[in-house]
């Protein structure tokens, strides 16, 4: 692919990320300005992005724009709150005709309703072309790193975790139920597992600790780890020629079994057991087609280039069989409610002060159109886009409903306030909570969107990830 080629790409996928982000604010708006229209509320503006419109246009008496701040959009109902000092208006016009609480309240809960009925409408494609499911399914351990807090923990190779902090587990990764989500997610100073060890009847308890990448001051903070990789197939992909292993008769396809009498439960195991042995020959079990299996006789060898590399044998893993990417067609109510509880498990963590997830490691429209940008660069990207369109519009919603001002939530709260107590809020004290919870949300926007450019600059990524990463 040329340079130009490259670059056209590059501006082509920007422009999808761009294009889905505007789609997004503009259902959730449309939301509220076809219930202001519904409610015979008077609307000023409809408008994309904050700031200072680049593009506007006005059509019978509303002015459509598109702001310079890529953050967010907002339709300016006067009736609803005293929103000038935020979206800008004007303050002087005549008094407009109060409106009823009820009116409010639908006019500020259509927004997150069209926010869930578009992601209802791209869990209904999810379900018709499917998606990858992009998930680790096995629950035993293939690698333990040495020294980490597993090790110490006493989790070895072959263990099954069933458990953690009592709650059980689906998969190794790629589920809120899965081990690294549980490892992330957890709460307190210690991480209890409980495992099923081969030879052992019952199930063991072992408590854990957990190590935190380090991290800079710009940068997220590190997620809990704990030095644990799952059990896979060590399968060849393929074979370097010159090689010991092209010499001992390796071949892409076999599956080395044991090591030295040892079974292996993957290949980062393989890699960590040569590393230890150095240029000693090593018996592998190996098992072929039809069944076939046959043992070989290997010698290490440490390569020339690059300098300073352990011993190694020559083949190139073939990891396709250890994340499950095939094409499932899951039930839409079923996507809505588990991207619901993703949200509600995110909102609980951040708030726990035992969690390790703070509010740093949320992402503002940077990180999540570098993430959108990243989608659409794997095979069935597209596919990926339309599942994440579920979750970030179910996110939308939720967040839009806290009970905030300048939040849709937060005029619900002021509606319903103003129904029991028969009268709204004092005008010039409203305008005073609402600027300064609009600066609070600015101010957190910038402080993630720092976070989302911050993390761009590379990241140590702790001896446990470093050594699993190196592994493979």
């Amino acid at each position: 692919m040329t340079v130009i080629q490259t670059t056209l790409q590059i501006i082509l996928l920007i422009v999808v990320v761009v294009m889905l982000f505007n789609i997004i604010i503009f259902v959730h708006e449309l939301g509220h300005f076809l219930a202001g229209k519904w409610r015979g509320l008077q609307v000023d503006r409809f408008q994309i992005w904050f700031g200072k419109p680049i593009w506007k246009k006005e059509i019978k008496g509303v002015q459509y724009g598109l702001g310079w701040i890529p953050a967010g959009g907002f339709v300016a109902l006067p009736q609803m709150a005293p929103m000038e000092s935020i979206e800008g208006g004007d303050k002087d016009r005549k008094p407009l005709p109060k409106i009823t609480p009820m009116d409010k309240i639908i006019v500020a809960f259509a927004g997150p309703l069209f926010s869930i009925l578009l992601a209802l409408a791209a869990a209904v494609v999810v379900w018709g072309v499917g998606k990858p499911k992009d998930f680790v399914p096995s629950t035993t351990i293939g690698y333990v790193l040495a020294d980490s807090p597993g090790e110490r923990a006493g989790i070895q190779p072959g263990d099954e975790i069933i458990a953690i902090n009592g709650e059980k587990v689906n998969g190794f990764a790629g589920s809120l139920e899965s081990i690294t989500e549980r490892i992330v997610l957890s709460s307190g100073d210690k991480i209890e597992f409980t495992v099923k060890r081969p030879g052992v009847a019952e199930p063991l308890v072992l408590t854990s600790g957990f190590d935190r990448p380090e991290s800079k001051w710009f940068q997220r903070s590190g997620l809990r780890q704990v030095g644990l990789a799952p059990a896979g197939p060590a399968t060849i992909g393929d074979v370097v020629k010159g090689s010991p292993a092209d010499k001992a008769g390796l071949k892409g396809g076999d599956v080395i079994v044991s090591v030295d009498g040892k079974p292996l439960f993957s290949d980062i195991q393989l890699a960590q057991y040569l590393k230890a042995s150095g240029n000693k020959t090593v018996t592998l079990e190996v098992e072929r087609e039809l069944g076939l299996v046959v043992s070989v006789e290997i010698t290490p060898e440490v390569p020339v280039k690059p300098e300073g590399r352990d011993p190694m044998i020559g083949v190139i893993w073939n990891q396709t069989g250890d994340v499950d990417v095939r094409i499932v067609h899951p039930n839409p109510f079923v996507q809505v409610a588990d991207s619901l509880k993703m949200m509600w498990v995110t909102i609980i963590s951040v708030a726990d002060p035992g969690s390790s997830i703070g509010v740093d490691h949320l992402s503002g429209p940077v990180g999540i159109g570098q993430m959108l940008y990243s989608l659409l660069q794997t095979d069935d990207g597209w596919r990926r886009i339309i599942g994440f369109m579920v979750l970030f519009n179910v996110n939308l919603a939720v967040l839009n409903m806290l009970p905030f001002p300048v939040l849709d939530g937060g005029h619900i709260t002021l509606a319903l306030m103003e129904k029991i107590f028969g009268k709204p809020v004092q005008m010039k004290t409203l305008e005073i909570i609402q600027t300064v919870c609009a600066l609070g949300l600015i101010s957190l926007m910038l402080y993630v969107t720092s976070k989302d450019i911050g993390d761009k600059f590379g990241r140590g990524g702790g001896k446990a990830s470093e050594e699993i990463q190196f592994a493979k």
